[in-house]
């Protein structure tokens, strides 16, 4: 990664497979992505029995006791962060993961659905413009086609041939600025991820992003004030409640992201931000597969339009890493 000139110390020590292979990052990008689509195998469960916050919380107390460990092993990278890295933090574990999911649901529940999931589509743009802005990356060849077939596919997969907006004034309300304020923080966690894996150790970063995220969880939680109808201690419901949980904190919360940092340390930002689109692929995948959904004629032909468009990126930096050889 390049100094960008705003104070820190930049990792150098990488190892050649790094350097010199970008096409095997973004690929860790697009599984660490698509990881979270697996998502609802287990949260459909896990809300019959607690909200949304209290899941959250859950899920990052037991990532916490793999993560306090890591934490410990790495301290004296820690003895090493400045302030403007604890900020990068903070915005990746607080804008990215909780505040950008309360503004999203905020949004959802203040304004037109269609509307605010619409708008929360921009949210690549934000890493893009943040990537040129902080990090100073250069696009690839074609990249603004590709994004906007990108989106196409996105859209699709969404919407499918349908204009979901009834009138031009669904967007002039709170709910969608909410849903802007959650692309926004979105996209910057890619760019401040993207910066931090060039300061610490992939498995710092990851443990920090769970572990900051811990007290102001614990807020929301206590201000939300719902009770906790958990099944009752030894019985049949609360085994599968704990295991449920246990697998949506390991395979979409922890394993997902050490993937997906790994990845991004050779993956420039506004790619990644593309990259991710593989989640929605997933999620569609998984409706499909487990809760049996209907897949219409354009989901799939959104699918095949956002694949198309990661195998162009990913030849073209396998391209790069030849030319570098």
């Amino acid at each position: 990664m390049e100094n960008i000139n705003t104070g820190m110390k930049v990792q150098s020590k990488r190892t050649a497979k790094e350097n010199s292979n970008p096409k095997y990052g973004f690929w860790l990008v697009v599984l660490g992505a698509a990881l979270w689509g697996v998502d609802p195998l287990f949260r459909v469960m896990l809300l019959k029995n607690m909200t949304s916050s209290q899941i959250v919380l859950l899920e990052h107390v037991i990532i916490a006791l793999v993560a306090i460990p890591v934490l410990w092993r790495n301290r004296q990278e820690l003895k090493r962060v400045g302030w403007k890295q604890v900020g990068a933090l903070l915005f990746i574990s607080w804008g990215g993961s909780a505040i950008a999911t309360i503004l999203f649901t905020m949004g959802l529940s203040s304004g037109n659905l269609n509307a605010v999931l619409l708008l929360q589509k921009l949210q690549p743009l934000f890493a893009i413009i943040l990537a040129a802005l902080l990090l100073k990356e250069k696009l690839p060849r074609h990249f603004g086609i590709l994004m906007v077939i990108a989106l196409a596919g996105t859209y699709l997969l969404t919407f499918g041939m349908t204009f979901p907006i009834g009138h031009w004034s669904d967007f002039i309300q709170v709910g969608s600025l909410l849903s802007l304020g959650a692309a926004a923080l979105w996209g910057g966690s890619t760019v401040m991820g993207r910066l931090m894996v060039g300061q610490m150790k992939v498995e710092t970063v990851t443990s920090l992003r769970f572990v900051l995220a811990l007290p102001l969880l614990a807020l929301i939680t206590l201000n939300e004030g719902a009770g906790w109808n958990l099944p009752e201690f030894g019985t049949a419901a609360f085994a599968g409640v704990s295991l449920n949980l246990i697998g949506q904190a390991l395979l979409p919360g922890l394993l997902s992201l050490l993937v997906y940092y790994k990845g991004l340390t050779t993956t420039k930002a506004s790619v990644a931000t593309l990259a991710e689109l593989s989640f929605p692929t997933a999620g569609v995948l998984i409706n499909w597969v487990v809760f049996k959904e209907i897949v219409t004629a354009e989901q799939i032909l959104g699918f095949l339009m956002i694949w198309i468009v990661l195998f162009i990126i990913s030849r073209q930096s396998d391209s790069v890493a030849k030319a570098g050889e």
